[in-house]
């Protein structure tokens, strides 16, 4: 079996699980985010009084953070009122960040845990050689009445990334580059393995952004063999007993990719579809009106880190919005104590509370009809961040920092020196 297959047949009590069996797992961690106040509801509506178990759910109010309209207050206050109801614990109220950072900060994310959130980007957690996935309300709502949750064990693809990666290219191009070559459509209810040596360069920051975004092709969980830079990442904040799983050899994969990134160039995908990708090359000079660097595919302190290097000293275009979104609470405190926040903002940044923000598309950065985004979140659908006539590129953070200080797009290789 693979190691995704030992996760699951061990969540559902079993020896084996073979592809497209259908097993019910027992969940390690639930959570449920802000936008998705109907998973309380049907938790009521399903007879629902007390949940199975608090210790293993968590609420994230990170969508609307803080609430913007009197609705989404109103939401938050029934998340909040429904925590202390039931003795959930882990309420992470309006201050904490985007769902997927919180768990990797407090160590809730960890090898052999099936993990599942009301957040499609949960793929994220394959970087820890976790199962995670997204679900819908109703499906969340059944694991709080009961601990448990079905799924189909899903086909299994790998793909294996060779070379080494050139000066100015990162995680975030890598896997533009993939999701370009295989399509938006490649994965959908498949599992997607990331092997070979580019991993070794590759610290748990960018792990995470390769997995966040295999949600974009598709895919219904990732997965990372954990090795030496998973577990010293794990030491000083996973405090319980985890497996470690790994795969039989031999293991037969539905399909096997083959990346050589040693002459990729830094990736743009252009709008209106994350697979619409092209070498950064052929935007250069694209006037931007907003830069946009932050939540949880591009706004961890490695990432605030390359954008204050870019611009340390030196002031964003006049005519260029730069947008910065901490991934967490955690990810700003560090970069306050780095010094990255003050480069930042004395360099023209205007920093949003930790969280989704405009990714969302709802509040904190809204784009006007003909504006032009740059940003190092995961999606570029017309309306995604604001008007559906706005255009949104979709890069890695040096790409976003570079171009928040032309004022357009730039291959910003040239600012790492």
């Amino acid at each position: 079996m693979h190691a995704i297959e030992k996760i699951l047949a061990k969540a559902a009590g079993k020896e084996t699980v073979i592809t497209g069996e259908i097993v019910n797992c027992k969940v390690d961690m639930a959570g449920i985010n802000d936008l998705y106040l109907q998973t309380l509801r049907s938790f009521f509506e399903m007879g629902g009084k007390r949940v199975h178990d608090p210790s293993k759910v968590i609420v994230f109010l990170d969508h609307y953070a803080p609430a913007s309209t009197i609705t989404q207050a109103d939401n938050q206050k029934q998340f909040r009122e429904f925590c202390w109801d039931q003795g959930i614990d882990l309420l992470m109220d309006i201050d904490q960040g985007v769902c997927h950072q919180i768990l990797a900060d407090k160590g809730l994310s960890y090898p052999g845990e099936v993990l599942v959130v009301t957040d499609s980007h949960t793929t994220t957690h394959g970087a820890f050689g976790a199962f995670g996935t997204g679900v819908g309300a109703t499906d969340l709502a059944i694991i709080m009445a009961t601990g448990q949750l079905w799924f189909r064990v899903p086909e299994i693809i790998r793909i294996n990334l060779e070379g080494k990666l050139p000066h100015g290219v990162f995680a975030k191009d890598v896997i533009l580059h993939v999701i370009g070559k295989l399509g938006a459509d490649y994965g959908v209810y498949k599992a997607v393995e990331f092997t070979g040596p580019v991993l070794k360069e590759l610290s748990v920051s960018e792990r995470m952004a390769l997995c966040n975004m295999t949600t974009e092709m598709g895919a219904k969980t990732s997965y990372i063999q954990p090795d030496e830079i998973t577990l010293n990442f794990l030491k000083d904040k996973v405090t319980r007993e985890y497996e470690i799983f790994t795969t039989d050899p031999g293991y037969q994969y539905a399909a096997e990719h083959t990346f050589d990134v040693s002459d990729l160039n830094p990736q743009l995908a252009a709008p209106y579809s994350v697979d619409n990708v092209a070498d950064i090359s052929e935007f250069i000079g694209t006037p931007i009106n907003q830069a946009f660097l932050g939540t949880c595919t591009g706004g961890r302190v490695e990432d605030l880190a390359i954008a204050a290097k870019i611009l340390s000293g030196k002031k964003i275009n006049p005519r260029t919005r730069f947008l910065v979104v901490p991934a967490s609470k955690n990810v700003l405190l560090e970069a306050m104590a780095k010094g990255y926040m003050q480069t930042l903002v004395e360099a023209g940044a205007t920093f949003v509370t930790p969280g989704c923000a405009a990714c969302l598309g709802t509040h904190q950065g809204m784009l006007a009809s003909g504006e032009t985004c740059i940003t190092s979140s995961s999606r570029n659908f017309p309306g995604r961040m604001g008007h559906s006539k706005a255009g949104i590129y979709v890069g890695s953070p040096a790409a976003v920092a570079a171009a928040a200080l032309e004022g357009k797009i730039v291959d910003p290789s040239q600012y790492l020196d």
